[in-house]
């Protein structure tokens, strides 16, 4: 399965109730517009954002951004009533989020069940408890159809009785990163909850590239520039990738030098990953 979330840099959370503003999100910019049916709705308001999400999905179209549907917890009655929704209509989503899994068992569960019913979607398991950061490495490696990580800080915050603070959760979010970098998947960071801080946002992402996400999650379509630009290559960095591999080729095996810096394999494996990104968002340094 090649995977739909591997160029992804930005997913925009839109409620499942608001069918007014799926066409919106899907043309924000962002790479992947989530249905919502979970925190964005209100309980009394679940079966009517189900049924406008089964709509939407019925009606087909390409969107240009990802469709996902994010369900309730699959181990609730309204995460119940989600995949079951779906798998009686025979229809999905290309991508499907789930969220505040804690064991590797319950996306085998889901992969599973959706498979029995001729659907295959992509699956991103947000990690958003202490039970789920202890099991996220196993978690990771539950499913072929598993496309990503999330990391889910607000409500693993309140599970750890901690501050959403980047002292308070390093080691949470390493943890995340670490368990999707193994797998293979990338790994989405936290929303960034203040929605009018430009500042503090373009913060927040250089923070989360740093520590090794390859994007972040959007609460409100005015962010999507923004996490867009952070999590995008820069010329100069696409630049030295494409002399790094050069210098790589020229050297057969042996030791190459670029910009003063001996390149050694994990340098040359971290250009490939710069330059294939460049590729699939059509970059260039010309």
């Amino acid at each position: 399965m090649t995977n739909p979330l591997r160029a992804a840099r930005c997913l925009l959370f839109v409620p499942g109730d608001r069918a007014d503003r799926f066409a919106k999100a899907a043309a924000s910019g962002a790479d992947g517009a989530i249905l919502d049916l979970e925190d964005a709705v209100a309980p009394e308001r679940k079966d009517a954002a189900r049924a406008a999400v089964l709509a939407h999905l019925r009606a087909g179209g390409e969107p240009p951004a990802l469709l996902m549907v994010r369900t309730n917890p699959a181990a609730t009655p309204h995460g119940l009533r989600d995949l079951l929704a779906l798998i009686d209509a025979r229809i999905a989503p290309p991508a499907l989020v789930l969220p505040k899994v804690e064991d590797a068992g319950e996306v085998r569960l889901v992969a599973q069940a959706l498979a029995a019913a001729g659907l295959s979607p992509a699956l991103l398991a947000i990690v958003e408890s202490a039970r789920g950061l202890e099991n996220a490495p196993a978690i990771a490696a539950a499913a072929p159809t598993l496309a990503g990580l999330a990391f889910g800080g607000v409500d693993l915050a309140a599970d750890l009785g901690a501050a959403l603070a980047w002292d308070a959760m390093a080691y949470a979010r390493g943890r995340v990163v670490a368990a999707a970098a193994a797998a293979g998947l990338p790994a989405f960071d936290v929303p960034f909850l203040a929605i009018a801080d430009d500042a503090g946002l373009a913060q927040d992402c250089a923070a989360s590239r740093r520590f090794g996400f390859a994007g972040k999650i959007a609460i409100h379509p005015r962010q999507v520039a923004a996490i867009q630009a952070a999590f995008a290559p820069s010329a100069e960095e696409i630049a030295r990738a494409e002399r790094v591999l050069a210098a790589s080729a020229a050297a057969q095996g042996g030791v190459a030098v670029v910009d003063g810096r001996m390149i050694d394999a994990p340098v040359v494996r971290a250009a490939e990953r710069i330059i294939a990104l460049a590729a699939r968002k059509g970059m260039s340094t010309q």
